[in-house]
């Protein structure tokens, strides 16, 4: 689920702000936080696993007001970042940058993914993360300075890096050791509640059509 397109530092923290501040549509908050648009849908119904203090991405100088008002003028329009924010997201030399108040956080989104996900590599949890080989193998084998102190804690939830990142690394060392990739299931219920909406939604637009059509007919006889 790799995202070509540049993200929020805090894609569901972001989601979270958009829904309650802006009238944008969920797909068109999921597009532009790099996201599913179900976990949108949990973040407005407060159903998610965890509940996220919204982030101004407006603030953050990832989004601009003029952005917002096409969207919600036109909801297919795709959101965009603001040129200064792409330029930083696409950074694709040496280790991701992390904002200060994030490094602190960096050992336990690393911890996080080594005990949840041993078939991804430190090399491909370095880039995604930010850090070094020494670091991550040290929180490997427990000799690392804070051990006691390390909690794992999932990356994203942390803003370390968007889900989408994270789904893809999964993925392909999932595939390279011939495993399984693991499903997410968290918004499952979600996601069958979604698809009846929608089923129910094209059967009310067809009945509709059916009417329209039949008064048409009616009309010319």
């Amino acid at each position: 689920m790799a995202n070509a397109n540049p993200t929020p530092l805090m894609p569901h923290a972001t989601a979270s702000w958009m829904v309650d501040n802006t009238g944008l549509t969920f797909a068109q908050i999921a597009d532009f936080c790099g996201i599913h648009v179900l976990e949108v849908q949990a973040i407005a119904d407060e159903t998610a696993a965890t509940r996220y203090t919204g982030r101004d991405p407006v603030r953050a100088n990832e989004l601009s007001l003029a952005e917002i008002e096409k969207g919600q003028n036109d909801p297919e329009y795709r959101v965009k970042m603001t040129v200064t924010a792409q330029d930083t997201s696409r950074r694709t030399k040496g280790p991701r940058y992390t904002p200060v108040s994030k490094r602190q956080d960096k050992p336990d989104g690393i911890a996080w993914i080594v005990k949840n996900h041993p078939e991804v590599s430190d090399g491909a949890i370095g880039k995604l993360i930010g850090t070094t080989r020494t670091t991550i193998g040290a929180i490997r084998d427990r000799t690392h300075w804070n051990s006691a102190n390390i909690v794992p804690k999932d990356p994203v939830t942390l803003g370390l890096c968007s889900q989408r990142e994270l789904d893809a690394i999964v993925s392909k060392a999932a595939k390279k050791a011939g495993i399984d990739a693991p499903i997410d299931s968290r918004l499952e219920g979600d996601r069958e509640a979604f698809l009846e909406e929608l089923r129910a939604q094209r059967a009310a637009a067809s009945a509709s059509a059916a009417d329209e059509l039949a008064e048409l007919f009616k009309g010319k006889e």
